[in-house]
């Protein structure tokens, strides 16, 4: 293989690395910026959310929660635009090592084409080509000279355009190169703005902390009341999922002990279709922020405070719209004592739940499809906060409803 040939391949194959390197990197940096976005949407809902509670009675506890939970989106907004900036970096530093390269061989092809061009301009006269080619010893000796003669020429041109191909590459490396500084400059800006941002709502949350840690044995004593509260209805939603299965049961002629439902080949499918939209499913409102994970944790705020969350909490807008987050049969609607009503969902042997509604747009049996409204989420008048709790169970038992919900991770 000539050198001419390897060369050209090995420009060929820069050219591609180069390519599918810019490629990898603009994908890595537009899913950083997505993610930017939409944590950007979730502060602006926050903030949404927030004013329209400022004006009232909320608790300072209540408050202290809004707070931690903002500073801590906060501060993913800082780490993704961090990750922005390092990925940028990377990219300015290894195009400037491209830069140098490209020079270096574009400086190369340059000075062998002129060297060329000096040795052609010698044997340009078409008599000396004409006397080099009849000074041949036979005609084989001629034909192999006809042949270097093109061959130079094709070398030749082949020189030139490779060097137009380096050039218009590294006049590209270096706009992208000049665009690259200037986008990580900006992002550098702006998380300085929202760095300083966050010192202040850190401040806020040093005075909140002081004025909750005042009476944080009233405060206490208020969530372990709310504690209780909520496993009382967590313990009537599994009663009622006990006795859904024990009735399924019964109707498929097997044991009413099972835990699990017996299904028909129509519920099968449904259930596995459940189950392929994993981490896909909508959101049961339309806008919202999650204000409490799934799991035994302590309480945010106060830590000698354990709550058992058999789901999640999602603070949305006033009277907001509860939707079906999948296909599925109304199980039972739950009118308790001292609580604001429950919908239970059936897909299959998994179900979905939601709580703390005020208006209920369905009744026991209704058949429902994905985003259909089920009903509307109760705002409490006195703090104007709107929270809807959301639960997924398999069969009689609880599942992170983060995993089965669209980026609730």
């Amino acid at each position: 293989m000539s050198l001419l040939v390897i060369r050209h391949i090995g420009l060929c194959l820069l050219a591609l690395l180069f390519s599918f390197s810019v490629y990898a990197q603009d994908q890595k940096q537009k899913e950083l910026e997505q993610r930017k976005q939409e944590i950007l949407k979730e502060i602006e809902l926050i903030n949404e959310l927030q004013s329209k509670t400022r004006q009232k009675e909320k608790s300072l506890l209540s408050s202290l929660e809004d707070m931690n939970y903002k500073i801590s989106v906060r501060k993913n907004l800082i780490k993704v635009t961090n990750q922005q900036v390092n990925l940028l970096t990377r990219q300015i530093n290894k195009n400037q090592e491209d830069i140098s390269a490209m020079r270096e061989e574009l400086k190369v092809l340059k000075d062998n084409y002129a060297e060329m061009i000096v040795k052609s301009y010698k044997s340009k006269n078409e008599q000396s080509k004409v006397m080099f080619l009849l000074s041949s010893d036979n005609f084989q000796q001629a034909f192999k000279r006809l042949q270097y003669i093109k061959q130079f020429a094709n070398y030749q041109k082949k020189q030139g355009e490779e060097i137009k191909l380096m050039t218009l590459q590294l006049q590209e490396t270096n706009k992208s190169l000049l665009a690259q500084k200037s986008e990580k400059q900006k992002l550098i800006d702006d998380n300085k703005k929202v760095q300083n941002r966050l010192v202040q709502e850190q401040k806020q949350q040093e005075d909140l902390k002081k004025s909750v840690q005042k009476s944080i044995n009233k405060y206490a004593l208020q969530l372990k009341t709310k504690q209780r509260e909520a496993n009382r209805i967590d313990r009537q939603i599994k009663r009622l999922i006990r006795e859904a299965i024990a009735s399924s049961n019964r109707k498929a002629g097997k044991s009413s002990s099972a835990t699990g439902f017996a299904l028909t080949p129509e519920d099968k499918i449904l259930a596995a279709n459940f189950v392929s939209n994993k981490g896909k499913l909508p959101w049961p409102v339309e806008k919202g922020v999650v204000k409490l994970g799934y799991g035994k944790q302590p309480h945010p705020v106060v830590k000698s405070v354990i709550i058992q969350s058999n789901g999640v909490r999602i603070a949305t807008e006033e009277t907001a719209t509860v939707r079906a987050v999948f296909d599925g049969e109304v199980s039972e609607i739950m009118l308790i004592p001292n609580a604001n009503p429950v919908v239970m969902i059936r897909h299959g042997n998994y179900l979905t739940i939601y709580k703390n509604l005020s208006k209920i747009n369905v009744k026991k049996g209704d058949k429902v499809s994905t985003k259909q409204k089920i009903g509307e989420v109760y705002t409490n008048k006195r703090t104007g906060e709107s929270i809807l709790g959301f639960g997924v169970y398999e069969d009689g038992q609880t599942r992170n409803p983060a995993n089965w919900l669209y980026k609730m991770l």
